[in-house]
């Protein structure tokens, strides 16, 4: 085996069985029928493997029409993460939830993404696939890099930007690893304690029994094989131009909120920030309805 092809599928995420990836699929299911049911399911192939999308439709026929919203799940999670915000994204305007290659769902990845460059590759040629011309992209987390990533590199299909808590504004700290390992672990406590385990770690995974299990399963089931992308320079970030909106949990530990909701619209041109109070790293679940209502206000406000 060449030096190349051996690199390639070591960075090549892969389930460790067909019979955890099943468990984990059944997991996942029960995870989509606490939010909207998708109108449809697809594959669209691209340079990099097969991504699996989520369509949801709204029930007005005039709100069909209107630019889509596309959603880009953090790492380790898939489409099923977005269960607190379909039902409201969707009634507003059609949303395309994708399975980010690489991460546990039901995308085969065959080649890495991770590089920026192909990240962004791979993100235009899933759009294109969809026969998606303008779209506001919405990311959480790793998928909040992504988003990022993409109004720096490929934005020609972008309406909007809005980025949950997202990776690419700073280098990933201890701190941001050390509460990931608390709060799986956490998910191993008795049921009685895991409500106040919730509140410290500010994990909702914790009090909602098919999101711990999805979540348990994709650690079980799924070997991530990639590096913790790099922030965006100074300077990579001042080239965006895209309608961009930030938003921010008071206490997140993947980002310093404060600095980071100055910093971006002082580098971004019009870029909007905002900080949600009494919240870590997963605004759109602990204050579902409230961003959800922020982020259609934005998108409208774009259209």
């Amino acid at each position: 085996m060449s030096e190349t092809v051996a690199r390639t599928q070591a960075d090549v995420g892969r389930y460790v069985s067909d019979a955890w990836r099943d468990r984990y699929f059944a997991a996942c299911d029960a995870v989509y029928a606490l939010g909207a049911s998708a109108a449809a399911e697809q594959d669209v192939e691209t340079s990099f493997g097969t991504t699996h999308v989520y369509r949801y439709d709204p029930a007005d026929q005039a709100a069909r029409s209107r630019t889509p919203v596309v959603l880009v799940h953090g790492a380790g999670s898939c489409a099923a993460m977005w269960y607190p915000n379909t039902p409201a994204l969707s009634a507003d305007r059609p949303v395309y939830a994708l399975d980010t290659p690489g991460d546990p769902g039901r995308s085969v990845q065959r080649e890495p993404i991770h590089q920026p460059e192909r990240a962004a590759q791979w993100l235009d040629e899933a759009l294109a696939g969809l026969g998606l011309d303008r779209v506001h992209l919405v990311g959480s987390s790793y998928g909040g890099w992504l988003a990022l990533n993409q109004a720096h590199r490929g934005p020609g299909r972008l309406a909007s930007v809005t980025l949950l808590d997202p990776g690419g504004l700073e280098k990933v700290g201890l701190r941001f690893f050390v509460w990931i390992f608390v709060s799986l672990f956490a998910t191993f406590a008795p049921k009685a304690l895991r409500p106040r385990l919730a509140a410290w770690l500010e994990q909702p995974v914790l009090i909602v029994p098919q999101l711990r299990t999805m979540i348990r399963l994709g650690v079980r089931a799924y070997r991530i094989r990639r590096p913790s992308p790099l922030p965006l320079s100074e300077d990579e970030l001042s080239t965006i131009r895209t309608p961009l909106y930030l938003v921010l949990g008071k206490r997140s530990l993947l980002v310093h909120p404060r600095r980071q909701a100055e910093r971006v619209p002082r580098l971004i041109p019009g870029a909007r920030a905002e900080i949600v109070s009494n919240t870590g790293h997963g605004p759109q679940f602990d204050h579902a309805e409230e961003v959800n209502r922020r982020m259609l206000s934005f998108m409208d406000s774009v259209d």
